[in-house]
């Protein structure tokens, strides 16, 4: 397995995971899959906020699985944290796929200075809850029924993990 940069090809297999995990999880609280073009925008507004896709691709070239992240908040004092999301194909979970791309991200996070990286994950999903306390992400909150799918309300737990010890002083003097 190889993880990196996703490109125009490799759109069909992350549309196929994204419109799977629609149809078939709560990973994804919509309930409209998307087309090509939706997912050639978000890489493109992806790439032009400077935000990684990462793709996990088999030894067949195939996408095994992918992550991103983006800006957690549209304001000003919220830019130093991000929100991620990462999807396995599934037929390939529970491999260390999920992880290996988790690691990746969060380096790319630290690369490019950011503070927080922020989960919103469905309270049941307890595997991805896992993973993610593995990777050293702590649940900071809980928002209960503020979602709905397949006919029952959803919890929203929200983790989180430091990447840096900087203080507000250190971004003050650019660092």
């Amino acid at each position: 397995m190889e993880i990196r940069d996703a490109d125009e090809h490799d759109l069909e297999g992350v549309m196929a995971i994204y419109n799977d995990a629609v149809e078939h999880t709560t990973a994804i609280w919509n309930d409209t899959k998307v087309d090509l073009a939706n997912r050639l925008a978000w890489l493109a507004d992806r790439r032009h906020a400077g935000y990684p896709v990462l793709v996990a691709v088999g030894d067949d070239g195939d996408v095994l699985g992918y992550a991103s992240f983006g800006d957690w908040r549209a304001f000003d004092g919220y830019r130093h944290t991000v929100e991620h999301s990462v999807y396995v194909r599934a037929d390939a979970r529970g491999g260390g796929i999920g992880k290996a791309l988790m690691e990746a991200l969060i380096q790319r996070a630290k690369a490019i200075g950011k503070h927080v990286m922020v989960a919103g994950i469905e309270a049941g999903n307890t595997g991805s809850i896992r993973l993610h306390e593995k990777l050293g992400f702590e649940q900071v909150g809980l928002l209960t029924e503020v979602g709905t799918k397949f006919g029952t309300w959803l919890d929203l737990a929200f983790l989180q993990i430091r990447l840096d010890q900087r203080t507000i002083p250190d971004l003050q003097q650019g660092r």
